[in-house]
């Protein structure tokens, strides 16, 4: 064992879990890109695009039914008002034409119940193809959570981020689902509808037609102010959710220091600015839907006058105006949709930009593509000048060099914030160095997979962490694959057993999703259970009996002594009589080590080492 400790300097704090510790950074409050974000998103629809045709085909033949409709509406027009006045007049055959009225309406029935029939058609693959969209974004934004390095979540309130991957997501499914259908529907009549007013009248035509560049104009406007806000929306929820998220999971310390007030007076001010800007947002983009439709019922008031004087002066049939008036009212009503879509677009593209910011946060450096595990697994680790911080501005590691034999167990104690845990998650590569290397079995670990890194080393933390499921799932996470005697010999030998016998369902006791049916004690047993499973090359236990009684602590620490046999072991821990028997030990302060030797050489140094002792134990006795 060898080390290099330099002068001393003081670590700052490492960045906490959830708002309010150092290091945290709020949500992200970047201005929106929405052209960018829209991009990317029609980008995401390219796998799709076959289906996508297919869907503008029977979109197209719907509309194209639904379209010629009022045109024949009105040749039934012509033949009623031609009967009227005919009988009117008094002349031969005067009367209405019921036969060939009958003829048209049966047309124009057959031509509805086809448009429909197609319409159905388009909005069951429609519907197929925004899932799979959907499915395809929530898969990649799941491998991308598992490509973020730990200091990603560091900086991230957990709530925020699981706003990001189920609120924000769903919230384009939403969007996809109830825009492309009415987006595509509304364009394609449109371009019908104009077809059918210009073979009918130009005129009228191009009075309809300057409705556009107003509603362009209108809608752009109110557009831009509601993006602004509904990207704040979107923030604030992520926020709030960070809070709910906190509160909740830390329910019982907040009533234990009698905080509910506080934790409620924070919920109601973020929960305030998340009404405002919500209520903002949906004003703004409301305003929309109003203002086309004041422009829709101007163009008809035009149209109706103009098409009354045509009537008159003979150049237009009453049902040719009807159909005209029928088209004007189609014509302005797929652009009064799309404007009222506005604020779910809006919404839907600002959720988007969030899953994408999200999608290009920087990944972890990847593993090598020529990786090879150590030719022999012996469990030999070594520090070789090795620099590490959380933050540029404070060093917490500095030229750190130290190395732990084959079967060695190796103990570091100190005082909270001297690095210890950082240590051993360098070994594990949670985090990259910042200078120097860390070699397993001679080989740096960087030119190892993490997979296999992880794969030859066991952990149990300080904070236990049980998935839904049973007791025996939760062990046999160690191993996958694990015979029913392999689980039960891992528990007998952590003493899991002896209380696992007593529940009524044994080892199938569902665990629940916050674990609360066993004891932290229990918890942390299971954990060691798991890591006794896996049986790796080298252990980190990091404070692992922290959790339970001292008669407990006592039988597991049995369980250790043989699980750390013939592996090498770091051992982390603040209760010093569960490291008497290590073979080394090191005492860090300020991610320097600053003492290290066996139990009693340390004490005999009086220094360091000598202090926590007395602090645990000779005070006490005095």
């Amino acid at each position: 064992m060898s080390t290099s400790t330099p002068t001393r300097t003081p670590a700052g704090p490492r960045p906490g879990g959830g708002p309010g510790f150092p290091g945290m950074q709020g949500p992200v409050s970047k201005a929106a890109n929405f052209r960018t974000s829209a991009k990317r998103l029609v980008a995401r629809m390219r796998p799709e695009r076959t289906n996508l045709l297919l869907v503008v085909v029977l979109g197209v033949i719907s509309v194209g039914f639904a379209v010629a409709g009022p045109k024949i509406l009105g040749d039934a027009m012509d033949i009623i008002f031609d009967g009227v006045i005919g009988r009117y007049r008094g002349g031969p055959g005067a009367g209405i034409d019921f036969g060939a009225l009958a003829v048209v309406l049966q047309w124009v029935l057959w031509l509805y119940l086809v448009s429909s029939i197609f319409a159905w058609l388009q909005g069951r693959l429609l519907n197929k193809v925004v899932q799979r969209i959907v499915y395809s974004l929530r898969e990649d934004v799941e491998a991308k959570v598992h490509r973020l390095p730990l200091r990603y979540f560091d900086g991230q309130p957990r709530g925020e981020l699981l706003s990001r991957v189920t609120n924000d997501i769903d919230n384009i499914s939403m969007t996809l689902q109830q825009t492309l259908s009415q987006l595509l529907t509304s364009v394609l009549t449109v371009v019908g509808v104009l077809a059918m007013m210009f073979s009918i009248s130009p005129l009228l035509a191009l009075i309809a037609l300057a409705v556009i560049p107003v509603s362009v104009v209108v809608t752009g406007q109110i557009g831009k102010r509601s993006q602004k806000l509904f990207i704040a929306q979107w923030k604030h929820t992520g926020v709030l959710n960070a809070h709910i998220e906190e509160s909740f999971t830390g329910h019982q310390l907040v009533k234990a220091f009698g905080r509910q007030k506080e934790s409620e007076a924070e919920f109601q001010r973020r929960n305030e600015d998340l009404y405002t800007a919500s209520s903002g947002a949906q004003f703004v983009s409301g305003l929309i839907m109003p203002s086309m439709m004041f422009l829709s019922n101007l163009s008809y008031v035009v149209i109706a006058v103009v098409g009354g004087l045509r009537i008159t002066s003979g150049t237009m049939t009453l049902g040719e105006v009807t159909a005209f008036i029928q088209y004007s009212r189609q014509f302005t009503q797929p652009l009064t949709q799309v404007a009222s879509m506005a604020n779910l677009m809006q919404s839907g593209v600002a959720s988007a930009e969030r899953v994408f910011e999200l999608l290009d946060a920087q990944e972890q450096e990847p593993d090598p593509a020529d990786a090879a595990l150590p030719a022999q697994r012996r469990g030999r680790v070594a520090f070789e000048d090795v620099s590490f911080s959380y933050r540029a501005e404070q060093p917490l590691i500095e030229h750190l060099s130290l190395v732990a034999e084959p079967g060695q167990t190796v103990a570091i104690v100190g005082p909270t914030g001297a690095g210890k845990t950082t240590l051993v998650n360098l070994i594990l590569r949670f985090y990259e160095l910042d200078a120097g290397r860390i070699t397993l079995d001679g080989v740096d670990i960087t030119a190892l997979k993490r997979e296999d890194l992880r794969s030859q080393v066991g952990m149990v933390l300080q904070d236990t962490w049980l998935f839904g499921g049973t007791i025996r799932d939760n062990i046999a996470y160690g191993k996958p694959g694990a015979t029913e005697e392999e689980i039960i010999a891992a528990a007998q030998a952590t003493y899991v057993d002896r209380f696992v016998r007593t529940l009524p369902d044994g080892y199938d006791t569902v665990i629940d999703e916050e674990a609360s049916n066993v004891s932290a004690g229990e918890k942390q047993l299971l954990t060691i259970a798991r890591a006794f499973l896996a049986s790796p090359s080298l252990l980190i236990l990091d404070e692992a009996t922290s959790s339970v009684d001292t008669r407990t602590e006592s039988l597991v620490q049995h369980a250790m002594a043989a699980l750390r046999s013939s592996r090498t072991s770091f051992v982390i821990a603040h209760r010093l009589s569960t490291i008497r028997d290590a073979d080394l030990i090191l005492v860090m302060e300020a991610g320097h080590i600053v003492e290290q030797g066996s139990h009693e050489q340390l004490l005999e140094q009086r220094g360091a080492y000598h202090r926590l002792y007395a602090t645990q134990f000779a005070a006490p006795v005095e």
